[in-house]
């Protein structure tokens, strides 16, 4: 239904009053029900929704609409969750969240190695998934420029036997070599590299990338010790390290992590 202005209305917003920017969400689910609770659960979290049924219909939404949050099915014909992301994360830094009923460690792994902000197990609860959703947007996020590279950088660096970390322009690099990571691998990095030799639990690692409106629960599962873990894993894949024999980061058995000496 198109709506008719009021006559009395001015046709655009007066002289230097801004006007509040749309949040974009795009949902990637081939089974039809599902995708229309995850475009209701946006929808009144202020997102104006996109949905796709496929993995290359879903790549072509993100590049036109260039959402803040897209939300991605595993197990969908022809190209799968998997791939979808890659392609994905290739021109965007949209929030993925990857929605899967396969809940081993393999799949969580395989679906932060292509770029995802979070795997969430199906069947998921909409309040769950919502608040997840929130918690990730109080994160920064690496915006590129219009020719697709990073922002010059600015602010305070973060340094630590040739690792140096910049938290405003969110870019890492060793050796003077830049490395690509995911907004978990960089939180995480970021939290250990202000605490030195503070050890940091895992659980005190999960809790952070939960976000502020969490610290009233502070329980957490076996499943977010574990993504901690991936986490960590591909952190260290992607810096170069061995964790035997570790040049930034060493393993507290039993408890955590912090920085070498």
């Amino acid at each position: 239904m198109t709506e008719v202005q009021d006559p009395s209305t001015p046709a655009t917003e007066p002289e230097g009053e801004s006007v509040e920017e749309v949040r974009v969400a795009v949902v990637i689910e081939d089974e039809d029900d599902i995708r229309a609770l995850l475009s209701t659960v946006l929808a009144q979290a202020g997102f104006e929704v996109h949905g796709a049924a496929d993995g290359t219909t879903g790549v072509e939404l993100v590049r036109t609409h260039s959402p803040l949050v897209t939300t991605l099915d595993v197990n969908m014909p022809g190209m799968d969750g998997f791939e979808t992301a890659k392609r994905i994360r290739s021109f965007s830094s949209t929030y993925i969240v990857m929605l899967s009923a396969r809940t081993e460690e393999i799949d969580a792994l395989q679906g932060l190695e292509a770029g995802a902000d979070d795997y969430v197990a199906k069947p998921f609860r909409p309040r769950e998934l919502r608040a997840r959703i929130d918690a990730m947007l109080r994160r920064p996020r690496q915006v590129l420029a219009s020719d697709g590279q990073e922002p010059a950088a600015d602010g305070e660096w973060l340094e630590h036997h040739g690792l140096r970390l910049n938290a405003e322009t969110r870019i890492v690099s060793v050796d003077g070599n830049d490395v690509d990571l995911t907004r978990s691998e960089f939180d995480i990095l970021s939290d250990l590299l202000r605490a030195g030799r503070r050890v940091r639990a895992k659980a005190d690692l999960a809790l952070m990338l939960r976000g502020d409106q969490y610290a009233v629960n502070d329980f957490v599962s076996d499943s977010d010790a574990r993504a901690i873990e991936v986490h960590m894993a591909n952190l260290r894949r992607k810096l170069g390290e061995s964790p035997a024999s570790p040049r930034w980061i060493e393993t507290v058995r039993g408890v955590g992590y912090r920085l070498t000496a």
